[in-house]
């Protein structure tokens, strides 16, 4: 029920969107959900789960295999580390993976999925695209898995380049990740609230939410790669305080300064991910969100100091 509601309250509450899509892992690939939410303006974009039957005759999974590629492109692989938070939808453990660049194969059509036995869906079949990028063996590292998304959606697919433009979007389900990431035990701790009505968690988690986006608006500027400017995160208060941090991080040599654009969103993460303890040095990992999160911590403090020495000058 969270995956009908949740779709069915984004609806309810984006109506003046242009066009929404729900992106969403193998959990969301609920028949009844296909049934009910889509409509031409609402969208979802799930990876699958179940091999379906199609009233083509076989199964989704089947007319993939049956299809050459239709187009090969290189993409950039992220590393991952093997463990228990790396788990697929059935429980297997998930190997690690190292971060290389990989030749992928597309493949893409149109299916009618059929209504599963004692499903009590409205439709009897449902006419979704599905996307499959599979890795080719030869880039596929020695003791790793290659990279395998079958993706389905009520999008219609009839090129490689609407195909790749669905898979970009699933790849941004990581921003979901790392949002409820950010909000739960590494970072807000959110689940460990003791509130007794349910109204007031709810208050608490928009909050929360608040401060999340804000942690994922500096996570993904800090490589520099938008012309975003600080003020949509931060008041002229908080962009003064960046101002005068600047100088207690920079050092003397040009490794050590502040690499960005003075009062974009990229300047503002290299000073708020040096406050979270992030040394600054390209050759060490590049903050997180966690490590955002810390530094926005201390530096809200640090605001709040500054506002009352305002007010008492």
């Amino acid at each position: 029920m969270c995956w009908l509601e949740g779709g069915q309250g984004a609806k309810r509450c984006l109506q003046q969107a242009a066009l929404v899509t729900v992106v969403a892992d193998r959990e969301s690939d609920i028949y009844e959900e296909w049934d009910r939410i889509p409509d031409g303006h609402m969208h979802l974009l799930t990876r699958a789960r179940w091999d379906r039957q199609i009233e083509e005759g076989g199964t989704v999974f089947g007319s993939l295999t049956r299809q050459p590629a239709m187009a090969c492109q290189a993409l950039d692989v992220s590393a991952r580390p093997a463990g228990k938070a790396y788990r697929s939808t059935d429980g297997a453990r998930k190997r690690a993976r190292t971060a290389h660049r990989a030749r992928m194969e597309l493949r893409y059509g149109r299916v009618r999925i059929r209504r599963p036995q004692g499903c009590r869906a409205r439709q009897a079949s449902i006419a979704l695209s599905v996307v499959e990028l599979r890795e080719r063996p030869e880039t596929v590292l020695p003791g790793e898995q290659p990279v395998h998304w079958i993706l389905l959606t009520s999008h219609k697919v009839e090129t490689a380049e609407q195909a790749f433009q669905v898979v970009n979007w699933y790849e941004q389900r990581w921003q979901i990740e790392q949002l409820f990431r950010t909000l739960k035990r590494q970072g807000l701790g959110l689940e460990s609230s003791q509130l007794a009505e349910a109204s007031e968690l709810v208050k608490l988690a928009s909050i929360a939410t608040l401060a999340a986006t804000r942690t994922l608006q500096l996570t993904n500027a800090r490589d520099g790669q938008t012309q975003q400017p600080a003020s949509d995160a931060f008041d002229d208060d908080e962009v003064a305080v960046l101002e005068k941090l600047l100088g207690n991080f920079e050092g003397k040599t040009a490794k050590q300064k502040n690499p960005h654009a003075m009062h974009s969103m990229a300047w503002a993460s290299w000073i708020i991910a040096r406050l979270g303890g992030w040394t600054g040095y390209a050759s060490d990992a590049k903050p997180g969100p966690i490590t955002m999160l810390h530094g926005l911590q201390r530096f809200d403090s640090m605001v709040q100091g500054w506002k009352l020495a305002k007010m008492w000058a």
